[in-house]
């Protein structure tokens, strides 16, 4: 019986942490298609995992950065970089853009 409850919570553990893994792997898909389209990220940001190429703002390449920092730099710009979080992105799509580069950055 012991067996049992012990396979059975491992199960459970397997299960939420594969539905985990498949939501952070949606969150990748569509924090790619984010920055590449909707928010333009890759015109002005160098990112290998992107496919961009762009030398106007930090290579994002070479820096390793939070996802917290990163939704800041983006709700509120930087520089030249806009304030995204001001009618350009939802706080939704900020979220899922932060979670890409931060996951994408410094590779």
């Amino acid at each position: 019986m012991k067996i049992g409850k012990f396979l059975l919570i491992v199960l459970f553990i397997f299960i939420l942490n594969i539905q985990k893994l498949l939501a952070d792997d949606a969150k990748m898909v569509k924090g790619l298609e984010i920055f590449n389209e909707t928010a333009g990220c890759a015109g002005c940001h160098t990112l290998k995992a992107a496919g961009s190429d762009a030398n106007i703002g930090p290579n994002l390449d070479t820096v390793t950065l939070t996802e917290e920092l990163v939704k800041e730099m983006v709700t509120h710009g930087l520089g030249v970089m806009p304030a995204y979080g001001e009618g350009i992105l939802t706080k939704e799509e900020i979220d899922i853009v932060s979670f890409y580069v931060a996951n994408s950055a410094g590779k």
